[in-house]
């Protein structure tokens, strides 16, 4: 039997589709190229926002329009964490769905389905049998099997749900609190990926400064990082993403300074600077950011910031919406993401008044986005002349793809380079010309 696996959304999705390849692969259902060659089809979807459920919809009835009629079209992930049934009332081709947490449940699934058998009311406890306790808790952030990695990069999930209560956010609701991987298990799957050829393992969750604080440690982060980098040979490059701004202690600071594995770029998401705006999206002080900030930058004069924020949200005035600007021209940032407000049913942003009008988020969000390019495009050119070591990704109309520290893969840029080298090695390269994302290079030696 085969399947074949469309991933939606996030890079802690990407990590779950992973996992859906290995617990899949055990059972002995391989993974098919096309969807026209598969015996299954499975969309791992996003339900974080209005733009990502309508992807998530449209991929569905996609696939559903050109199916054969013994086919099975089963949708997972974090849209079926929040709207479960309605989805396959809305795709009525749907033969079944599997919400964000217990995907490792997916062979069961398929063996009812393909024999045409009612699963009993109490199949999901059947698929867990034999999962250990500590499984069991964490639900799909336990991998037990062998990861199957598509390249030289890899996320590896330390965590999932989240505990914080930012109030534009329906996280909570779909993932459920904050669950970490145990250490041992992080450790054992970082190894499995340098095993199969990955250099580059890039660290994701809802709030992955939040690693450990259910197990009672708050600095447990600093404390993985360090085991990491010492145990597990052959790791070259270490990536941290999704911190959060109020959580990066002094510690995890002087651990990403202390052990070369690790990059020197942290991607924190900030969404915003006014601090009227932060107190209605319950986010912390801009004061406790500057000092992050501050800190960061003292301690890795060379680092790369990336950041997110969020344009239009319920009452951002100019003065509000002026101060990002300011704020961004002040912090001159290497990587900015910035969003439209997107109202979500079950968030308190859902229910503060003075809205902003659809116009206004679209016009703020290309004027701060026309800055940010500016800054971009600045910090780019003085990397012009200096040499830098990249991991090459691919090959394509004469160009070798590749990123340099400063890039993390799918949401930064790249350095392209006039010269095939072999993909998933790393490269010297001399820089010789920047454009507002991407950077140009010569192989040297």
């Amino acid at each position: 039997m085969r399947y074949h696996l469309i991933t939606l959304g996030c890079a802690k999705n990407v990590a779950d589709s992973d996992g859906i390849d290995a617990i899949l692969a055990h059972a002995e259902i391989y993974s098919a190229a096309r969807a026209d060659i598969a015996d299954v089809l499975i969309v791992n979807t996003c339900g974080f926002l209005q733009a990502s459920r309508q992807e998530s919809l449209q991929t569905l009835r996609d696939l559903a329009s050109n199916k054969r009629d013994e086919q099975l079209l089963i949708a997972v992930g974090c849209l079926i964490s929040r709207y479960g049934a309605e989805i396959q009332r809305q795709v009525p081709q749907v033969d079944g769905i599997i919400d964000a947490g217990h995907w490792l449940a997916l062979p069961r699934l398929i063996h009812y389905l393909k024999g045409g058998e009612a699963a009993p009311k109490d199949w999901l406890t059947d698929a867990y049998d034999g999962l250990s306790l500590e499984q069991l808790a964490a639900r799909s952030i336990v991998e037990p099997l062998p990861r199957h990695p598509h390249g030289p990069s890899a996320y590896l999930k330390i965590a999932d749900g989240c505990d914080r209560p930012c109030s534009f956010c329906i996280i909570p609701a779909i993932k459920g609190a904050h669950r970490s991987k145990p250490q041992d298990a992080v450790i054992g799957e970082a190894r499995d990926l340098i095993a199969h050829g990955v250099k580059e393992i890039v660290l994701v969750a809802q709030d992955t400064t939040a690693y450990g604080w259910d197990f009672g440690e708050r600095d447990a982060l600093a404390g993985l990082i360090e085991k990491m980098c010492r145990e597990v040979a052959g790791l070259e490059w270490l990536r941290l993403m999704y911190t959060f701004p109020g959580h990066i202690t002094p510690r995890l600071i002087e651990t990403m300074a202390r052990f070369p594995q690790v990059v020197h770029y942290i991607d924190v998401p900030l969404q915003h600077a006014h601090p009227e705006t932060l107190k209605r999206m319950k986010r912390p002080n801009i004061a406790v950011t500057r000092d992050m900030l501050n800190a960061l930058r003292a301690a890795l004069p060379d680092l790369a910031l990336r950041t997110t924020f969020i344009v239009g949200f319920p009452g951002e005035t100019e003065e509000e919406y002026a101060a990002l600007l300011a704020f961004l021209e002040e912090q001159r940032f290497d990587r900015v993401g910035i969003f439209e407000y997107s109202r979500e049913d079950g968030t308190l942003a859902a229910t503060l008044p003075d809205q902003v009008p659809g116009k206004t988020k679209k016009y703020r969000r290309e004027r701060a986005m026309a800055l940010q390019q500016q800054i971009s495009l600045a910090k780019n050119k003085q990397c012009i002349g200096k040499e830098m070591r990249v991991l090459v990704e691919g090959f394509g109309d004469g160009m070798t793809i590749a990123r340099s520290y400063r890039d993390a893969p799918e949401v930064d840029g790249v350095v392209l380079i006039q010269k095939e080298l072999p993909i998933g090695e790393f490269a010297r390269v001399k820089i010789t010309r920047a454009m507002e994302y991407d950077l140009i290079g010569k192989a040297e030696g």
